[in-house]
């Protein structure tokens, strides 16, 4: 028997920029705990009062018995919300493609519970990374899964994450055959990581596709924040390992951010957040306090002009080194 087919969804309305939440929840890398929720709640408030109206999570974001705890969060902060932009909210999640997730049943037990954590169906219900470089035949069964998902209600659409271009017109045509498509994918993008785009030639792909490519890590981890000093100090944890290894070698990088910054009297932040939205991708830079939240809105309203994007793309590809690839980003 066929699978079912479903009429296309209503498209989402995706903003210039949304917001990650890959912190909230979580102690290991960005030290969370429970008394920041009150900060995490002005920042969805802020966020979202000023047309940021994607945010996004995952089922696997919060270190142990928190795992869940960022879906929580948004589904709480969600209910909560009575302002402006409320009607274009779209809470989008990533389902983990851990290696008992074998059958599009189990997919879809998983997006159920991320609905029950949000308290609403998913928005955008995305697969967390390509299982190609490990289990390519994970993928298959796991995408019906995500299309059955929308079948059901459970979610408006369907996006990918750290896929490549062969795997992503594998995926577009499986989605096709089912009169579904792929709304958006997600790639670790920014003037430190510029792989996804530049060597394996995304973008013009999700163009052709009519896929909207979201940048995930616009930032760098905070390396483009300009706020760390080559001697440092540094963040503690694994954060502070990996700065120790790269700051010292993109100073050319920093400087020029540094310099159109002070120009446009914007920070070294901000032209990096802009320079994701010139480059026509979707920032989703992560907050904890109000203050970050208002840093990062403040992104908002202007555009480099073309010698300014060109200068930064320079500076990027001469950049001594880049940031570490996901290790599950396919081909």
């Amino acid at each position: 028997m066929p699978a079912p087919t479903v009429d296309a969804p209503t498209p989402l309305t995706l903003p210039e920029m949304g917001c990650g939440t890959w912190a909230w929840g979580n102690q290991l890398l960005w030290g969370y705990d429970q008394s920041m929720d009150g900060d995490l709640q002005q920042v969805f408030n802020h966020c979202l009062s000023h047309g940021v109206t994607l945010f996004d999570s995952g089922d696997s974001y919060g270190t142990g018995r928190l795992n869940g705890r960022s879906e929580t969060l948004l589904g709480q902060f969600a209910q909560d919300y009575d302002g402006p932009h409320r009607e274009n909210l779209c809470l989008a999640t990533k389902l983990a493609a851990y290696p008992w997730r074998l059958t599009p049943g189990l997919v879809v037990k998983a997006g159920a519970a991320s609905v029950r954590r949000l308290g609403r169906p998913i928005d955008l219900v995305q697969m967390h990374w390509s299982t190609a470089n490990y289990a390519p035949w994970q993928e298959g069964p796991f995408l019906d899964g995500l299309a059955d998902l929308c079948v059901q209600g459970q979610a408006r659409a369907i996006g990918l994450s750290n896929f490549g271009p062969k795997r992503l017109k594998l995926a577009h045509q499986r989605f096709q055959e089912r009169g579904l498509s792929i709304a958006t994918l997600q790639v670790q993008y920014s003037l430190l990581s510029t792989y996804p785009v530049s060597e394996l030639g995304l973008k013009d792909l999700c163009d052709q596709l009519g896929i909207r490519l979201i940048a995930y890590s616009p930032l760098a981890l905070g390396l483009l924040t300009g706020k760390y000093s080559a001697p440092g100090p540094y963040p503690a944890g694994l954060r502070g390992v990996l700065f120790r290894q790269l700051r010292p070698r993109i100073q050319p990088l920093l400087d020029t951010l540094g310099a159109i910054a002070t120009q446009r009297q914007k920070t070294s932040a901000q032209v990096a957040l802009n320079w994701c939205i010139c480059q026509g991708t979707i920032p989703i830079p992560g907050a904890k306090t109000l203050v970050q939240a208002e840093q990062n809105t403040a992104a908002l309203g202007w555009r480099l002009d073309a010698g300014e994007v060109e200068e930064l793309d320079r500076a990027a590809q001469s950049s001594d080194r880049q940031m570490v690839q996901n290790i599950f980003q396919s081909r």
